[in-house]
C-alpha cells in the first residue's frame, strides 16, 4: 500500500492535500502502466481490470454509458460513445492554466456544488515538477495546485481504497485512458459491495506518455535551461510550445523536434499499443486534438452532461470544425512505423526541407476533427504493427473491432483485430 505523505510544505500548501507516494517499484510485468490496481489490496484484479491483458471495450462502454459505440456512426467509431462534442474555452481563463483551465474548474465545481466528496488527481512531486504523484483533494481551492500536464506513470487507481476508507463515497477522478479502463472495471464491484456510491470521471486524451526520466532527456534537447520550463504542449498548429518561469515562450515546429536523438524506447510499448487515445470510458473527455486551438470536449453520457452543466455559464462553446486532408500524413506515418517495428532505419526528411514543410503543415495539414482523426488512425496503426511484431499472442486479445475500422482505408493488415460481435 501507499505511504501517506503529509503535504504541509508541499507546494507551500496552506491546507493539506492527501498525497500518496509509492516508494517501491511496480510489480514487474510486460505492458504495464502502473495504473494502481496491482498496488491495491487485491492485485489479482489486474487480470480483469487491465487494458493490456484482455480488454472488453464493448462491455466496458455498456457499463459506463449504457450502450457501446455505434458501429454505423463513423464519429463514434473514431471518438467513442458521445452525446455532444464542442470546442470550448473558459470565458475568463484561469491564470497559469495549461489552456484556459477547463479540467481544473470542472473538478472544482464538483466539490463546490457538493456533487462529490473528493477528487482523485495527480500533482507534481516535491522534488520534480514533471513527475506525477496521485492525491485525494477535498477542498476546491486546492485543485489549482495540481493543474497542468505531468509526464510519467502514476498509480491513481490505488488511491480509491484510502479515499473510501476515509469515508468519501462519492468520488470524481481525473485520469488518462489506461487508468480509466481499470477504474470502470472496479466500479461495478465497489458499488455492489456498498463501498462506493458515485464515480464521476473526467478523462484527458493521453498524448503518448513516457517515463519522467525520459521526458527530462527530451527537455534537455529542446532548451539550455530545462529547469526553467513550467509548461509544454503539443499544439494542433504543428508546434510544441514551451513556457518558462520568467515568462518567456518558445515554439518549435514538429518537424524541427530532435526526435531522432531520442532513445528507441522513449515511448514505452504500452503507449505504442494503446487503443483508447480519446479516453472513451470517461464521462467527459477534455483534450486538445479536435479543438483547433481551443479545448475539445466530448460529452459521453448523462453524468458528462451534468458535469458540464456546472460550468455552462462560464464556457464559450462552438461546434468543432474539420479542415485539410489527413490521408497523406497518416500513410507516411504508417510506413515509418512499419519500418520501425521491424527494426529498419526510418526514412528521414532532408534538413533543408524541414523549414519549408514546417511552414506548410499548419496551412495544408489536417485541422480540428480531421487532425483528431489523423492522430487516432496513426495510433490504431501503431498499435496493430507493434503488437503483431512484438507481442503477436496478445494482439488478438488487445485489438478491438473499431481499431480495424479506423485503419480500413490504408494498406495495413487487420487480421489480428477482433471482429465486431454486436454485443448488446
Amino acid at each position: 500500500m501507499a505511504e501517506t505523505i503529509a503535504p504541509t510544505d508541499h507546494l507551500n500548501a496552506t491546507i493539506p492535500i492527501q498525497w500518496y507516494e509509492f516508494n517501491d517499484a511496480a510489480p514487474a510485468r510486460s505492458l504495464c502502466t502502473d495504473c494502481g490496481v496491482s498496488r491495491t489490496e487485491e492485485p489479482s484484479r489486474c487480470a480483469s481490470a487491465c487494458q493490456f491483458i484482455k480488454p472488453d471495450y464493448d462491455r466496458a462502454e455498456i457499463t459506463a454509458h449504457g450502450r457501446r459505440r455505434d458501429a454505423e456512426n463513423p464519429e463514434e467509431v473514431y471518438f467513442g460513445v458521445h452525446k455532444q462534442m464542442y470546442t470550448a474555452r473558459l470565458s475568463q481563463p484561469k491564470a497559469g492554466a495549461q489552456w484556459t483551465g477547463i479540467t481544473t474548474t470542472l473538478a472544482e465545481q464538483l466539490l463546490r456544488e457538493d456533487v462529490v466528496d473528493a477528487v482523485i488527481a495527480v500533482g507534481p512531486a516535491t522534488d520534480d515538477f514533471w513527475k506525477p504523484v496521485p492525491c485525494v483533494i477535498t477542498d476546491p481551492d486546492q485543485l489549482a495546485q495540481v493543474r497542468g500536464m505531468r509526464m510519467g506513470y502514476a498509480p491513481v487507481v490505488a488511491c480509491i481504497e484510502p479515499a473510501l476508507a476515509s469515508g468519501y463515497r462519492r468520488l470524481a477522478v481525473v485520469a488518462i485512458p489506461c487508468q480509466v479502463y481499470a477504474l470502470r472495471a472496479l466500479e461495478t464491484e465497489l458499488k455492489a459491495s456498498g463501498k462506493l456510491d458515485e464515480l464521476l470521471v473526467i478523462g484527458t486524451p493521453c498524448s503518448d506518455n513516457t517515463y519522467t526520466e525520459h521526458f527530462h532527456e527530451f527537455l534537455n534537447l529542446l532548451t539550455d535551461t530545462p529547469e526553467d520550463v513550467n509548461y509544454l504542449e503539443f499544439c494542433t498548429d504543428y508546434h510544441v510550445e514551451m513556457r518558462f518561469k520568467q515568462g518567456g515562450v518558445k515554439r518549435i515546429p514538429f518537424l524541427s523536434l530532435p526526435l531522432s536523438n531520442l532513445r528507441s524506447d522513449f515511448f514505452p510499448m504500452t503507449c505504442r499499443t494503446c487503443v483508447d487515445y480519446t479516453n472513451s470510458l470517461a464521462d467527459i473527455t477534455v483534450g486538445y486534438m479536435g479543438g483547433d486551438g481551443q479545448q475539445w470536449l466530448i460529452v459521453r453520457n448523462k453524468n458528462g452532461e451534468h458535469i458540464l452543466s456546472l460550468l455552462q455559464d462560464q464556457l464559450v462553446l462552438t461546434a468543432p470544425r474539420a479542415a485539410g486532408k489527413r490521408r497523406g500524413s497518416v500513410a507516411g506515418f504508417i510506413e515509418n512505423t512499419r519500418r520501425a517495428a521491424g527494426g529498419l532505419p526510418l526514412r528521414k526528411m532532408p534538413n533543408f526541407m524541414r523549414p519549408i514543410m514546417g511552414k506548410l503543415m499548419p496551412k495544408l495539414g489536417p485541422k480540428g476533427l480531421e487532425f483528431a482523426r489523423a492522430r487516432i488512425e496513426m495510433k490504431a496503426a501503431e498499435a496493430i504493427l507493434h503488437l503483431e511484431q512484438k507481442h503477436p499472442k496478445r494482439a488478438r486479445h488487445m485489438l478491438p473491432w473499431f481499431i480495424g475500422r479506423q485503419v480500413s482505408g490504408y494498406a495495413i493488415s487487420t487480421a489480428s483485430v477482433q471482429q465486431d460481435r454486436h454485443v448488446k
